[in-house]
């Protein structure tokens, strides 16, 4: 087994909104919800369906890893270090303001080891997100019919193929993860993307 499916969850308030939630909770809207439903819908309806899911231990991935979980009959796992990119103190504010107040997305491309004030630099998130996907990896390495899903945030798994496929998290603002779009990461021989935000299901 050398890929795993990549899943962000579906759309909660701040989606909508404009702001950045990082490692604050919040519940899927409804569309979120009907989202989720279909992703599950077209997981389960697979020659290749998940045979384990693992999710971000927020709300808004484990409710979205739980409905499609109830689709495959089977019981979604939490991975810690798979929750979102936190920005401490900024956290709630909007993209907009950000950029205009902090020039936050400019400053951490920058500097990766820079972190906000309270939050987490993009230095740390690679490699929590390198380890959470090593880890869960090596959980099935033997397994020759394992079929992974990853249930996580745009931000921390656009951090994550930044470290995989460039070798830097500041290559992050190349990933833009849409609600319950898919992503299938291949790991070896060497880390690729074969197919990106796939929506076609929803």
């Amino acid at each position: 087994m050398t890929s795993i499916l990549l899943l962000r969850h579906g759309q909660i308030r701040a989606n909508v909104e404009g702001r950045w939630h990082g490692s604050t909770d919040s519940p899927l809207t409804w569309r979120g919800r009907r989202q989720a439903n279909r992703t599950g819908r077209h997981l389960a309806a697979s020659v290749s369906k998940p045979t384990h899911i693992y999710s971000s231990p927020l709300e808004r991935c484990r409710h979205t890893a739980q409905q499609i979980a109830n689709q495959l009959d089977i019981n979604p796992e939490i991975e810690d270090n798979l929750r979102e990119y936190c920005i401490g103190e900024w956290e709630g504010m909007r993209f907009s303001d950000l950029a205009e107040n902090h020039n936050f997305v400019k400053r951490a491309i920058e500097d990766p080891d820079y972190a906000p004030p309270g939050g987490e630099s993009l230095a740390v998130v690679a490699q929590r997100m390198k380890a959470a996907i090593a880890s869960i990896h090596e959980r099935h390495d033997h397994e020759p019919d394992a079929r992974l899903l990853v249930v996580g945030h745009g931000a921390a798994m656009a951090v994550l193929l930044g470290e995989l496929l460039h070798s830097t998290p500041a290559r992050w603002t190349d990933y833009q993860f849409a609600n319950c779009s898919l992503t299938e990461l291949v790991l070896s021989p060497a880390p690729y993307v074969n197919f990106f935000n796939s929506t076609q299901h929803l």
